[in-house]
């Protein structure tokens, strides 16, 4: 029997300053019998630039992404906001065709796939620890990972039906569970101060909820509140998902 063929998405971010999620995401795909590939010729997914309303380069990078991962069974990625960028931008800028389609159909943030296509129900991993569960926006309220507040709908989320299969972890109840950390790529760049407050923020409800480690599934807004809570010496650590679930987490 022929095994699935993934191709692993790594962001720019996480390929430059967080090679161990990237280490974590490989480790757990393989782990569970799929065959993972990861192409050298990949680049950006092309949001710095869609965000900027540059896009005559958002396209070249859009149309280099659907080369290089079309022939995959599946697309994998530890980045929901990258992967709303294939899943939701990419139509805005591509003349809508078979292909793009077909590669929307088969990209996947890493805790969607885990849980839909996967579907993992039990995890040999421990990790006794509090954490903090922070819902980025486009994994939230655009890939639907959970349900954003704001909907009158029942609570569901994907990321904490995986963290509870992992042993000892306890996940505090913030006050304000799924409210933006102020990074936006972009946005943190234009409006810094609004940014860093914002980021303050949330660091504040997870510390006073009594997390140890405040745990997401976007490194780039793990990377902002991080920054933010080493600058103000605020004692609390970051750890992405995958990091958790793969058990490969750093506790020190």
């Amino acid at each position: 029997m022929k095994r699935e063929k993934i191709g692993l998405f790594i962001p720019c971010f996480i390929d430059s300053f967080y090679p161990r999620v990237a280490l974590a995401s490989l480790k757990i795909l393989k782990k569970l019998g799929y065959e993972v590939d990861y192409p050298l010729n990949q680049t950006c997914c092309g949001q710095p630039f869609l965000n900027s309303g540059v896009v005559r380069e958002a396209e070249i990078f859009a149309k280099k992404f659907i080369e290089v991962f079309k022939d995959y069974d599946y697309i994998v990625a530890p980045s929901a906001s990258c992967v709303s960028v294939v899943r939701k931008r990419y139509e805005e800028i591509l003349s809508l065709s078979d292909e793009l389609l077909e590669v929307k159909s088969k990209t996947f943030e890493i805790c969607e796939f885990l849980h839909d296509i996967a579907k993992i129900d039990k995890l040999d991993v421990t990790f006794p620890h509090k954490v903090g569960f922070h819902q980025s926006c486009h994994g939230l309220r655009e890939l639907e990972i959970g349900t954003s507040s704001e909907l009158a709908k029942p609570f569901y989320s994907k990321a904490l039906n995986l963290l509870k299969l992992v042993k000892g972890i306890e996940v505090v109840k913030l006050k304000r569970a799924d409210e933006c950390c102020g990074f936006g790529g972009v946005f943190s760049v234009n409006e810094p101060e609004i940014s860093v407050a914002m980021g303050r923020d949330r660091i504040e409800d997870h510390i006073t909820s009594g997390a140890e480690f405040i745990v997401g599934y976007d490194s780039s807004c793990l990377m902002h509140m991080e920054a933010v809570a080493k600058r103000d010496k605020r004692n609390i650590k970051f750890l992405h998902i995958v990091e958790i679930l793969a058990g490969e987490a750093d506790e020190s």
